[in-house]
């Protein structure tokens, strides 16, 4: 591992180093993934994949992390159906949320664009992103708004 505080596919070391654009935040990571980099840390040390990436092993608390790309296919390792959403997005319910075992390894959550009765443990799913609509723009804190919507689909 570098310490070079330049290296974007490195944690910073410091708490002055961490900056938000940074892929090892939420904001960096959604501004790569608005770019089309689907970005997950990979420790050194034991090889979990963090996704979104965080800048220490949340198995083994190493630091020795880098980012790599993610494929954006996988499966669904396990879904639910949301019946009772957050009132801005109440018109929507009911619809289905999946935690997706991406070819990788790496497991994200998010919204299927399929309804909850037509998945399966195991449909193969591809993670899309779009901009957000008037609704989830009227649930987002400000640093938010930019934030694009990652969707999974079957494939």
């Amino acid at each position: 591992m570098t310490d070079d505080p330049s290296d974007p596919t490195t944690p910073p070391r410091t708490a002055d180093a961490f900056t938000a654009d940074s892929p090892f935040t939420l904001p960096g990571f959604f501004a790569a993934l608005a770019e089309g980099d689907l970005l997950a840390a990979v420790c050194a040390d034991c090889g979990t994949r963090l996704l979104p990436p965080r800048p220490a092993c949340y198995a083994c608390g190493s630091r020795n992390l880098r980012t790599e790309p993610q494929p954006r296919t996988g499966e669904v390792a396990t879904y639910t159906e949301v019946r009772t959403p957050p009132p801005a997005l109440a018109d929507r319910a009911p619809y289905t949320v999946a935690v997706v075992e991406l070819d990788s390894g790496a497991r994200l959550t998010g919204r299927v664009t399929a309804p909850y009765d037509v998945l399966d443990i195991g449909t193969r799913v591809r993670l899309t992103t779009r901009p957000p609509d008037d609704d989830e723009l009227a649930m987002a804190r400000d640093h938010e708004r930019e934030w694009p919507i990652h969707e999974f689909e079957p494939v």
